[in-house]
């Protein structure tokens, strides 16, 4: 699913006041955090995400590898905390503008 710029402020606005759901540290990426991340996102749809891992280039790439492996979009990241949407097609809970 590709957002559109609206669609990406106006989801970057609900998160603002969210608090990030997973702490991701020096386990780096595993199944089961793929797997809590997976629920998460058929719950929420809009989640936060904090990646401490170390170096720039390292934290960039397991974030495209979480959004590969959820087929989620990349809304926003701030320093370690990344925000992540994936639309739940049997029980959408954000209604996106147009």
């Amino acid at each position: 699913m590709v957002l559109s710029k609206r669609q990406e402020k106006y989801l970057r606005t609900l998160a603002h006041e969210k608090k990030p759901i997973l702490w991701l540290g020096q386990h780096r990426l595993t199944d089961q955090i793929l797997s809590e991340i997976e629920n998460a996102l058929n719950h929420h749809e809009l989640i936060k995400i904090k990646v401490r891992v170390g170096e720039r280039e390292e934290r960039d790439r397991i974030i495209s590898e979480i959004c590969r492996q959820t087929s989620s979009e990349n809304v926003q990241k701030i320093g370690n905390t990344v925000t992540l949407f994936r639309r739940n097609m049997e029980k959408p809970r954000i209604p996106l503008p147009a």
